[in-house]
């Protein structure tokens, strides 16, 4: 394996704690979280995204993004899907080999299986549960073509290796398995590319750190100073100096993790945005782009100005998601007399932030949960998981994206971000295993009960720490992968074997030793395992086996009230 990667592997096995995986599987997970990352902003098990075992058509990690968001569960991605009026909807497929070089056949053999997998036919080959599940997520993704009316899903396919030169036959062999897939009509755009340790060290590298990049801003004039604001600028940028320094991640594709504080995805070619492709393609109209169109928002956290260059740092596009994407889209079209209105905000203040966040997003509701950011609530929380623990129990709770990301003293597992956070309190103090797959309508029903002042901090920090310890149980191969879709019921019932059915009490000191019996057993490894394996494995087994014989797949099952409430019988009367 190249020098390089095998210290940047090595690394990743560290901060992830895959060390005990062997190298072949641990370069597949390293793969994953390359190019998944690439994708999708907030943490996340890049183990849990490969697929293990045989039968697996040359795929080694999958995922479907659905509006930014990872999937792997069909269940999930049908809940995603019927929630979205307009998803935006890309499929993942990566086969990572630590093979020096790339292989002509590789490439036609997986061109070949993906014709079988992603197509509406019967699958011609026995394939492993999960490959199953994959094309689970397919159906599920097509299930109601109407919502796809806008723009079909994308399909992105990554050839993994440590090598270095790619022939041009194997470049070819790449286009033309493009074209195949493209004779699916299943996709708007297909690409298939091989990814050499040069790409892959530059992909890791974007992954673990903030994006910095140098803008020229030729026209442009200062904002007054503002309370919280360092400095703001509004100006025109020509549009190919946006897309090369910005919106490109350097190998040809947008960096849709610019655009995670923006509340609303790309909505496809809907009116508006077919209106800008028009302006854009028309030589005339699009020479007066700057005039007609809004522009776009960049909140930055760090910024250096060198002459008309600004240079920027750990930033995000807050708003012109839809005018972004379809730049992009149209970046042929586009002359140095195409201009684009840019407003440039420097702060660190995160009230500030996310206040610009709202306020240049009125047009469309925010969520409850996107505004509670803002809380005081979130900050005590963040200072009590990492600062108000010892080393051993720190966690640290991502008020917002990538902010552990270039901190080489903190284990990337035990990063936590707000989404994740409000799982865990939901499925383990209020009740709601079965329903965080449905986590907006859930957020929507109960998340006034969530992050309210005055609430014990401990209690959050302890439903945080029993996923972690699951997470860890999983990762470290001393629980199946198989349970994971069952992992917030084995959270419910940690809490009803240790502390009880009661609610967590509102005093501070109260919850305090309240949580302590859970924290106790949590934070020691034998006892933790102990308890799951040898205890709550045995009831989730046994309500498994109920279902799996009633012919409910575990994926489906798990999002039942009934299997929770089998569940606590289970364990009661055991």
């Amino acid at each position: 394996m190249e020098r390089v990667i095998q210290s940047l592997l090595e690394a990743f096995q560290q901060d992830q704690d895959l060390t005990k995986l062997p190298e072949p599987e641990a370069f597949e997970a390293f793969a994953a979280y390359c190019v998944l990352s690439s994708y999708h902003n907030d943490p996340f098990n890049p183990d849990a995204y490969r697929t293990g075992g045989g039968n697996d058509l040359g795929i080694d990690a999958y995922a479907v993004l659905i509006d930014g968001d990872l999937y792997r569960d069909p269940a999930d991605v049908r809940t995603a899907m019927q929630q979205r009026k307009r998803p935006q909807v890309q499929v993942v497929i990566i086969q990572a080999k630590t093979s020096s070089k790339f292989e002509t056949k590789v490439i036609s053999d997986l061109a070949e299986n993906l014709g079988h997998l992603c197509g509406a036919g019967e699958i011609p080959y026995e394939v492993s549960a999960d490959v199953r599940s994959l094309r689970e997520c397919l159906d599920a993704v097509y299930e109601e073509p109407a919502r796809l009316a806008g723009r079909l899903p994308e399909l992105h396919v990554r050839y993994v290796t440590t090598g270095d030169q790619i022939a041009e036959m194997v470049r070819r062999k790449a286009r033309s398995a493009e074209k195949s897939l493209d004779r699916l009509h299943r996709f708007e755009a297909t690409d298939v590319r091989c990814v050499n340790w040069r790409e892959l060290r530059e992909l890791y590298q974007q992954a673990t750190s903030t994006v910095r990049v140098d803008v020229p801003v030729p026209k442009q004039f200062a904002v007054p100073v503002a309370p919280g604001v360092e400095q703001s600028f509004v100006g025109l940028v020509a549009a190919p100096d946006l897309i090369r320094t910005i919106l490109d991640d350097g190998t040809g594709k947008l960096r849709e993790n610019l655009f995670e504080s923006n509340v609303r995805a790309f909505q496809g070619y809907n009116a508006v945005n077919k209106e800008i492709r028009s302006t854009l393609r028309d030589p005339v109209k699009r020479q007066r782009f700057a005039v007609m169109n809004n522009g776009i928002t960049i909140v930055t956290r760090k910024m250096d100005r060198v002459g008309d260059n600004f240079v920027l740092d750990d930033f995000q596009i807050v708003n012109g998601c839809q005018t972004c994407h379809v730049l992009f889209h149209e970046r042929d079209q586009l002359t140095d007399q195409v201009f684009v209105s840019v407003h440039i905000v420097h702060s660190t203040d995160e009230d500030v932030i996310q206040g610009i966040v709202a306020a240049t997003n009125q047009q469309t509701p925010i969520s409850a949960e996107d505004l509670s950011a803002r809380q005081d609530f979130h900050k005590e929380l963040e200072d009590f998981f990492a600062l108000g623990q010892e080393k051993s129990r720190q966690l640290f709770y991502e008020r917002r994206a990538k902010q552990y990301s270039e901190r080489k003293d903190v284990e990337k597992t035990r990063v936590v971000s707000r989404t994740q956070l409000s799982k865990a309190y939901l499925a383990m103090f209020l009740d709601e295993p079965s329903r965080v797959g449905h986590l907006q309508d859930l957020l929507k029903a109960r998340g006034g009960e969530l992050y309210r002042e005055g609430q014990p901090p401990i209690v959050y920090y302890t439903a945080t720490a029993t996923w972690y310890r699951l997470e860890w149980l999983i990762r470290t191969q001393r629980l199946s992968r198989g349970y994971r879709p069952a992992l917030y019921h084995l959270m419910a019932l940690i809490r009803q074997q240790l502390a009880g059915s009661a609610k967590p009490p509102s005093d501070g000191k109260a919850a305090e030793k309240w949580c302590k019996r859970i924290l106790d057993v949590i934070w020691n490894a034998e006892a933790a395992e102990r308890l799951v394996v040898h205890d709550l494995l045995p009831a989730i087994q046994r309500v498994i086996n109920v279902e799996r014989e009633a012919g409910v797949p575990l994926g489906e099952a798990v999002r039942n009230a009934r299997f929770a409430e089998r569940a606590r019988r289970e364990l009661a009367g055991s």
